[in-house]
């Protein structure tokens, strides 16, 4: 189980992940006018973040990453793979990989229901 501290620290990592992706879905990639200026040739970064972004979930890639974090979470678990999962779940549920993202969130659910460890006494 992760302390107070580290818990505080997830849920800023899964906040701030969700929320950046709401403003890459809503301002980058489905503004018209934006993906107008930038089919017209506009070399700005939000341009090329828009492009990335839509080359990355074309392809899957933020619930493929969702997935294998949580799936070797649960197998061995580790902060580092559980923040790993939950950011690629945020983005992934909201840049259109919703399976694949939904189904990583369940398993990283399911790896913090384990047994506590025993402490040796018995």
């Amino acid at each position: 189980m992760p302390t107070a501290r580290q818990t505080n620290w997830l849920i800023a990592a899964g906040l701030l992940s969700v929320g950046y992706a709401l403003y890459l879905r809503y301002l980058a990639v489905e503004l018209s006018s934006v993906g107008l200026a930038c089919q017209a040739g506009s070399q700005t970064w939000l341009c090329l973040t828009r492009k990335v972004v839509i080359a990355l979930f074309g392809h899957s890639v933020f619930g493929y990453v969702a997935m294998a974090a949580a799936l070797l979470n649960l197998l061995r678990p580790s902060l580092a793979l559980f923040g790993l999962g939950l950011v690629a779940a945020g983005f992934g549920i909201v840049l259109y990989n919703v399976g694949l993202s939904a189904l990583a969130a369940g398993l990283l659910i399911l790896s913090l229901a384990r047994p506590a460890p025993s402490s040796g006494t018995e």
